[in-house]
């Protein structure tokens, strides 16, 4: 096994299947946005509000090629897979996963969550616009598993058959 990110948008389930994830295979997590935050030491809506989005995606970009080479789960922010390069260099140094969740599921899944700075439910237009424009770069992931409805074992028990089948 090498090196796997788990990319989607935001409420996809990307935190919480990695954790599973990385449990059930004995390797590493390594969450990107945490990572972020632990390495800049402040909250990612903090460096959206005072260094601006671009920023951000720079520290993404820069983490991208800091990680270890070793077998470990990676869970990407939503928008890592905005930037080429980022897409590239993850196909290249590992297998790409896209967890597919419906639009209707993520909204409800972030009901009430304040710590996205992307996400706002006074603006479900423009969020939903941003799901839209992002589905292309996700979908050129190695495979796409739909977290729609399914329960955490499911949506496991499936990357861990797609991961035997690689092998």
């Amino acid at each position: 096994m090498q090196r796997i990110y788990l990319t989607g948008f935001m409420g996809a389930g990307k935190t919480t299947i990695g954790r599973y994830l990385a449990e059930r295979l004995h390797v590493p997590l390594l969450d990107t946005d945490e990572y972020i935050e632990e390495r800049i030491g402040k909250p990612i809506k903090q460096i959206f509000a005072e260094e601006g989005e671009a920023a951000f995606r720079k520290y993404e970009r820069e983490l991208l090629r800091e990680l270890p080479p070793d077998k470990v789960i990676i869970t990407t922010g939503g928008g890592m897979v905005i930037q080429k390069e980022n897409r590239d260099w993850m196909k290249q140094t590992g297998t790409v996963i896209y967890l597919h969740c419906e639009f209707s599921e993520i909204v409800k899944r972030l009901a009430g969550d304040n710590t996205r700075p992307l996400f706002s439910e006074r603006d479900l237009h423009r969020f939903e616009a941003l799901w839209k424009q992002r589905l292309p770069y996700y979908r050129e992931a190695d495979w796409v598993v739909h977290t729609t409805d399914k329960s955490v074992g499911q949506i496991v028990d499936e990357i861990i058959a797609l991961i035997k089948q690689e092998q």
